[in-house]
């Protein structure tokens, strides 16, 4: 079966992250865009993030200074390392994951997955964003200046991006190597907790990020031309010696 226009083999890693991080940067003009669509894989109002997503703390309520307060203790605890990773995961990519899948997991190697995985990203984006735009919750460095690196974000802080970037990827390539799993997982939980060590999310974006991502799965898996490029994806890591 031939395979269908959306399935290309990518630019390498450093392409596509500064791809995304300047999809950031213009996110209110693109907003248009990506609600427009169309995607290969989901229609642009699916899934109907704005209904499953309850509104994030009201701004002055009690709630809302728990969660501060919350945010504020996890970035005053974090060490070094966690810092240091935190940094390195900025940029979110597939490639993040290689070090629970294997050292074989890199550009070029995979290119149906790496083509499949990298489109999925964009449709999880053009979701975060109609959310963000729509709750313009400020980011928890702007609530308290103690959480403040120096750095800004031009976007706003429910859900988090990273966190539902995780989900969706994490569980996507856990189905492709199974054997990996776990750590998998893992990789794509900690993408969205350590924006809260960072000061750039509160702990309740994050779960908000999670189950958006639960759903954006669950949304793919309805789509036959997903199921059908999956699949090719399945075989084509299946026929691969991943070194670990």
């Amino acid at each position: 079966m031939k395979s269908t226009p959306g399935l290309r083999a990518t630019s390498p890693q450093r392409a596509l992250t500064v791809s995304i991080g300047a999809l950031f940067i213009l996110l209110p003009a693109l907003l248009p865009a990506f609600a427009a669509g169309p995607y290969p894989y989901m229609a642009a109002d699916r899934p109907d993030a704005l209904a499953l997503l309850p509104p994030p703390p009201r701004s002055g309520s009690s709630e809302q200074a728990a969660d501060l307060a919350l945010a504020v203790s996890i970035f005053s605890g974090r060490t070094q390392s966690e810092e240091a990773a935190a940094k390195a995961e900025e940029k979110p990519n597939i490639f993040l994951f290689a070090p629970a899948i294997g050292a074989d997991f890199q550009a070029g190697r995979f290119p149906k997955t790496e083509a499949l995985l990298n489109e999925v990203q964009k449709e999880i984006l053009a979701v975060v964003v109609i959310c963000k735009t729509n709750f313009q919750r400020p980011r928890p460095y702007q609530a308290d200046q103690r959480l403040s690196l120096g750095r800004t974000v031009k976007s706003f802080s429910y859900p988090s991006y990273h966190s539902t970037f995780g989900t969706v990827e994490g569980a996507l390539l856990a189905e492709l190597f199974p054997q990996r799993a776990a750590a998998i997982l893992e990789t794509g939980r900690n993408l969205g907790w350590h924006r809260v060590l960072m000061g750039e999310h509160y702990p309740t974006d994050i779960y908000a990020g999670r189950v958006l991502g639960q759903a954006i799965v669950r949304e793919l898996k309805t789509s036959a031309v997903f199921q059908h490029d999956f699949a090719e994806c399945a075989t084509e890591v299946a026929s691969g010696n991943l070194i670990p």
